[in-house]
């Protein structure tokens, strides 16, 4: 048997156990710590469900990634350390919140931000490839990477954190970030690490299953920052393997979870707001009042998801032509960043009453 028909063999096993452990996570979590799980808060700014719904997603993405390890061993002899230690870190700290552990907002990130330092410092996880000089010579120091590494794990992370509100719309947007890297590793003949991918996608398919359209369960903070995470080493290790491809254009791909994060937090400061609580005036919320307008609450809630996707995707294809331009793809990256501020502001008019 040849190797690709054993990775198609491990592929396949894979997504049956993935499958089932959504399957049986989704009916049994609600017995965990007599319902710690279940998400009951309707009134919270980012609810927009009417029935109480498991957050224990996260679970089944962390059950579903110690298998993967596993086979990856098996298939590559090959020990995913930085994944390992990455996923079960902020795995840990998100499921915190998941069973209502009262832990102040700053606090957990401050958590965070410690457990993924020392992470990427003493692995090290670098990014070599970027497209602006002067801090092609402060990468070099290896304090300054680790932090600027660091910001760029935490502004993916938050910004999965953020968008994750709506059924599928994280998910959805995290597939396509995904399949778009697999893509390029494959063209590039990174085969090993675009099976490493492919296993991802499968556990967000997964979940997507018992998620959309209408949700069996939630990620919950463990299972957005998890995934956020995983896809943010993703696209580091894609730029490093592929220095060919502008840096901008994996910020072109990151776009909408980073710039979401940043623009919040400015627009929170602005608005004389605490930037580290949820507010209803993010880009997801607004477009959903205005669905809603239109289909109804429970019909917006998916179709929510589909609407953003559907534009981001359209907004970051001419990217993919462009990948290897770095002058263009910084110019299509702030582009986006325009289009984002236009699309926000005439929304805001349109729900502000």
């Amino acid at each position: 048997m040849g190797t690709e028909s054993i990775e198609a063999s491990f592929l396949s096993i894979f997504a049956l156990i993935s499958f089932f452990i959504f399957l049986l996570i989704s009916k049994y979590s609600h017995k965990i710590r007599g319902g710690a799980l279940l998400d009951k808060d309707f009134l919270k700014p980012q609810a927009f469900h009417d029935l109480p719904v498991t957050r224990s997603g996260g679970i089944a993405v962390v059950l579903s990634l110690s298998f993967f390890f596993v086979i990856y061993y098996l298939l590559y002899s090959n020990i995913l350390y930085d994944y390992i230690f990455i996923s079960y870190s902020v795995f840990l700290v998100g499921f915190l919140d998941d069973l209502k552990t009262n832990i102040n907002p700053l606090k957990r990130l401050l958590v965070m931000v410690f457990l993924l330092f020392i992470i990427v410092y003493f692995f090290p996880i670098k990014i070599l490839n970027i497209d602006i000089p002067f801090l092609t010579s402060l990468l070099s120091n290896h304090i300054f990477s680790s932090i600027f590494v660091l910001l760029c794990f935490l502004f993916v992370i938050n910004g999965a954190n953020l968008i994750d509100g709506f059924n599928g719309l994280l998910t959805i947007n995290l597939i396509i970030i995904n399949i778009i890297l697999t893509y390029i590793n494959m063209s590039n003949q990174n085969l090993e690490f675009s099976i490493l991918i492919i296993f991802q996608i499968i556990i967000l398919l997964s979940f997507l299953l018992f998620n959309f359209p209408n949700a069996k369960i939630f990620l919950g903070d463990s299972g957005a920052y998890t995934m956020g995470a995983l896809t943010g080493l993703n696209t580091i290790i894609t730029n490093n393997l592929n220095p060919q491809i502008s840096s901008f254009f994996f910020c072109t791909l990151l776009f909408y979870l980073f710039f979401e994060v940043f623009f919040s937090f400015f627009r929170k400061l602005a608005q004389k707001k605490s930037p580290i609580y949820p507010d209803e005036k993010h880009l997801h919320m607004l477009s959903f009042y205005k669905i809603s307008s239109i289909y109804g609450k429970n019909k917006a809630n998916y179709i929510n998801s589909i609407v953003i996707n559907i534009f981001y995707l359209a907004l970051i294809t001419p990217g993919l032509y462009l990948l290897y331009d770095p002058q263009l793809s910084r110019y299509w990256f702030f582009i986006l960043l325009l289009v984002y501020l236009i699309i926000y502001s005439r929304l805001y008019h349109l729900t502000k009453n």
